[in-house]
């Protein structure tokens, strides 16, 4: 298997695999290091994550308890993106994610892409697409989270309430904060 210019997986021994990550030993030659060098890696599919804003500026988060961490988490909602990754397929996770687990679309599908990030590229290759969704509305039918979820409960945040919660530790999910520094560097956190 090739990566980028001077990256090559040597060699590869599958240790666990399961349908959302995959744990492999690699040898793998980079650009600096030609002979070779052992890695622990996990393959996650790439994700989404979805800032939505309500028409009076308000953010949508949801309650969902993370069962590594043993607690729940304020954060945006998010996903991972099922088969083939096109921009099409983003999109629509993104939109599928929004609905599944808040209950709510954007108004006339107005929904803008801010980019990506790794999540840890340390130790993984997760893709995370980052996305705002403009003017959300509640669909009649509500939240259908998947079965895996345990999403207690969906509350609409100001930006100031929002910074006080990071300000006081209360969100400490990597893919909200990350998505809340792009909003504040791209100056549509405010407005």
């Amino acid at each position: 298997m090739k990566g980028g210019a001077g990256w090559n997986i040597l060699q590869e021994e599958t240790l666990v695999e399961t349908p959302h990550l995959t744990v492999v030993r690699e040898q793998v030659s980079t650009p600096s290091r030609t002979e070779g060098t052992p890695w622990l890696n996990v393959r996650r599919k790439q994700a989404v994550v979805v800032a939505p804003r309500t028409s009076d500026g308000k953010f949508i988060l949801i309650h969902q308890e993370r069962i590594p961490a043993r607690r729940a988490f304020w954060e945006f909602p998010a996903g991972q993106i099922d088969g083939v990754v096109t921009e099409s397929s983003i999109r629509e996770a993104a939109l599928r994610e929004l609905a599944e687990e808040t209950g709510y679309v954007p108004h006339e599908g107005r929904m803008d892409s801010l980019g990506s990030y790794f999540s840890s590229p340390g130790f993984t290759n997760e893709l995370m697409h980052l996305f705002i969704a403009h003017d959300v509305e509640l669909l009649s039918e509500g939240r259908q989270p998947d079965a895996a979820e345990c999403i207690l409960k969906v509350s609409a945040f100001s930006a100031t309430a929002l910074s006080g919660m990071i300000r006081d530790g209360e969100i400490q999910d990597a893919n909200t904060l990350v998505l809340v520094a792009k909003l504040l560097v791209l100056d549509l956190f405010n407005k």
